[in-house]
């Protein structure tokens, strides 16, 4: 009998090592079909877990409360699995080069209460080869076992779309590769218990590994296009979105906007692709050209904010400025890596300090990332200007009345993600810029 077949005679268990955006939905999906454990070293997120109190809103209360996971701080809660799925961050260092620690902190641990037969499949963005190269003699050297012997390795690049209620772990398409015809089997049959749009057998861990931070990098790149096109038209006086708008209408123009791109996926996916190629002997040209251009939008929305500001005969100097949203992206509580920081770090340098409001974000996340005190929407008032960073549901609904509520005279928006009609605002005396 296979880990399989033992999974779903309810013989044995699947563990999941890392409960975070990624790891905790993956975690209640498969404990609807087999017995799951959800390993995480922060025990205070693993008590919210099991009070049904869902940090990251991609499951919801009500779903985590039904759950059957086992969720636990206890290392050794790990040994009661065969099949164990690894979904930890591998963000960048300060110098953009990858931070393997958490995964290799991760492989540690599950190597210490790694049993013979067990197969491992890792989740985590990394670059072709960590999973062979770098993980697997971690986990021997831990556990004493032999890879291939007594124990097998796969890949299976997570796919989950923070904030997305459409595109879920269900409804995407899932790459899986084994390091053998038989890990593969086992680990595409596992993940198709709960993957309803079904799985894609890739031919190798390398080519699984290498086609996640492609398919980030592309999106970044395109991403990069539209920034630079909207520097471009901005200096042109022409209206990005409308040019946009009017290239749509041909039926093979990509549908990408002009934003800020942070978070933990594609602002940092394509540099452990060019770090990989750097090793090689290669110099990326097009994919670090277009970081380059996303990394400074923060800074470049801070100075059309300052320039809005001096257009308006307003001193630059203590003026008041609010911010709506600092998360990363909209109807997501994640603030990690949010180039919104990057625009009031900008302002900060003008002696401007802004009033943040974000309802969606996690506050404690916020304080303890930036350092930064979240008001509510009520504290918007007298202000000088309003940048719009985040496009929230909350902040869509927001009626020309609530905004007029918050200027004490001019009025400035500053729209990143162009929410708003750009033509009723003009309409109506606002000075409005966007991307």
């Amino acid at each position: 009998m296979n880990i399989y077949e033992k999974l779903i005679n309810q013989e044995t268990k699947l563990s999941l090592v890392g409960l975070g955006y990624v790891g905790m939905p993956i975690a209640v999906a498969f404990a609807k079909k087999i017995q799951v454990v959800g390993f995480d070293i922060n025990e205070k997120k693993i008590q919210n877990y099991k009070n049904g109190y869902d940090v990251t809103n991609e499951v919801g209360d009500e779903a985590l409360k039904n759950s059957t996971v086992e969720f636990t701080s206890d290392e050794k809660r790990l040994q009661d699995a065969l099949f164990h799925i690894v979904a930890v961050p591998t963000p960048v260092n300060d110098d953009h080069t990858p931070d393997l620690k958490p995964v290799i902190s991760a492989s540690e641990l599950l190597g210490r209460n790694l049993k013979k037969g067990s197969i491992v499949v890792y989740e985590s963005t990394v670059y072709p080869g960590v999973t062979e190269e770098v993980c697997i003699p971690i986990l021997e050297k831990q556990s004493g076992l032999k890879c291939g012997l007594d124990f097998k390795v796969g890949y299976s690049p997570e796919r989950i779309n923070p904030g997305d209620k459409v595109h879920r772990l269900e409804t995407i398409t899932k790459i899986v590769s084994g390091m053998d015809e038989e890990a593969l089997d086992i680990i595409a049959k596992t993940y198709e218990l709960v993957i309803e749009a079904g799985v894609y057998r890739a031919e190798s861990i390398k080519v699984a590994e290498a086609a996640k931070v492609i398919e980030n990098s592309q999106r970044d790149i395109n991403i990069a296009f539209m920034n630079e096109l909207s520097i471009i038209f901005s200096k042109m006086g022409i209206d990005t979105l409308s040019v946009l708008k009017a290239a749509g209408t041909k039926w093979n123009f990509l549908s990408f906007a002009p934003g800020l791109v942070g978070g933990h996926c594609i602002g940092i996916d394509p540099y452990y692709l060019t770090y990989k190629a750097e090793q090689m002997g290669y110099h990326s040209q097009v994919i670090l050209s277009g970081r380059r251009i996303n990394d400074d939008m923060g800074k470049y929305v801070a100075e059309n904010a300052v320039k809005q500001l001096i257009k308006s005969d307003k001193l630059i100097n203590k003026a008041k400025v609010g911010i709506l949203g600092i998360t990363f992206k909209e109807n997501c509580p994640d603030a990690r890596n949010s180039k919104v920081y990057d625009i009031i770090r900008e302002l900060n340098e003008y002696d401007i300090n802004p009033i943040v409001v974000d309802p969606v974000a996690d506050v404690s996340d916020v304080k303890n990332f930036y350092n930064i005190k979240l008001n509510n929407i009520e504290d918007l008032k007298d202000l000088d200007l309003v940048i719009i960073a985040t496009s929230h549901d909350a902040f869509k609904d927001l009626s020309i009345e609530q905004f007029d509520k918050m200027f004490k005279d001019k009025k400035i928006i500053v729209d990143v993600k162009g929410i708003l009609d750009k033509t009723i605002y003009e309409s109506n005396g606002y000075s409005y810029w966007r991307l």
